[in-house]
């Protein structure tokens, strides 16, 4: 039995991720509809072989996320691509203080992020140990998960799907499952589970958005499904499946024929 610790220093390490499986993790190596798996970059991110590029759209996300967990002085400090050369903020950051600002004057979205921040805790849940970190854990109340989108109402078409929303498109409701999941492991509570949703866009939209339990149920069942063959890959026990367009992909490639221009992958 392993006696690795995992704590808020040590949550995103290479060492907690191969001990644990994460939602992202659990992302990476299995997908969503809005972004392919690629089971050797998962790897190769594990490896510590692939860093991906932190976009702007992502770091503006982890601000806002920083200053409802109480760091962003911290997060200010170790980030200083944040700001330009006469010392400012870029617009991108300073737009970020507006949607904070556009949070914070409404009462219910801020008692929804009144709980404790960044909680952690673990499971074993089908042979594999998970971990999460909760935004704000309203303790027998509610599980509540920060998100900050480019758009809230924003439909995506899916092939044999039809048109789809964020959560599902991005698999917010697969690791809301996983967080469910983990909490009733722990207290023996299902606790309902809501995303906090606010927009980037010029007037930012504000949400409190549930995932119901049925749903829920039925994506942790996908989990339940996958997560063997995601130890199997963890463990080297099975070669791992390269999706040939992400950037790992790219970056690795190796020509050894042509192809055929009936073969070429178009981007939808």
């Amino acid at each position: 039995m392993s006696k690795f610790l995992l704590t808020a220093e040590n949550y995103h390490s290479q060492e907690a991720n191969m001990e644990y499986i994460s939602g992202s993790q659990y992302k990476d190596f299995v997908g969503t509809l809005g972004r392919p798996a690629c089971e050797e970059r998962a790897l190769a991110k594990l490896d510590g072989r692939w860093e991906e590029e932190k976009s702007t759209a992502l770091l503006v996300g982890s601000y806002v996320d920083a200053h409802f967990e109480g760091t962003l002085d911290i997060f200010k400090a170790q980030k200083p691509e944040i700001f330009m050369k006469n010392g400012g903020l870029k617009a991108e950051y300073r737009r970020a203080d507006e949607i904070i600002n556009r949070i914070e004057r409404d009462d219910y979205f801020m008692k929804y992020m009144s709980g404790k921040k960044q909680v952690i805790m673990t499971a074993e849940l089908f042979g594999a140990k998970y971990k999460i970190k909760m935004d704000s854990y309203l303790e027998d109340v509610a599980i509540v998960d920060l998100k900050v989108m480019e758009s809230l109402t924003r439909m995506f078409w899916i092939r044999d799907f039809g048109y789809m929303d964020f959560t599902q498109y991005w698999g917010y409701d697969i690791s809301a499952a996983i967080y469910q999941e983990v909490v009733y492991q722990n207290t023996g509570k299902r606790l309902p589970f809501y995303l906090a949703a606010v927009s980037k866009e010029k007037v930012p939209n504000i949400e409190i958005i549930q995932i119901d339990d049925k749903h829920l149920s039925e994506k942790l069942y996908e989990v339940e499904q996958n997560t063997p063959k995601i130890l199997m890959l963890k463990n080297r026990e099975v070669e791992p499946i390269r999706c040939g367009i992400c950037d790992w992909c790219k970056h690795t490639k190796v020509l050894t024929k042509p192809i055929h221009f009936s073969e070429l992958l178009g981007e939808i």
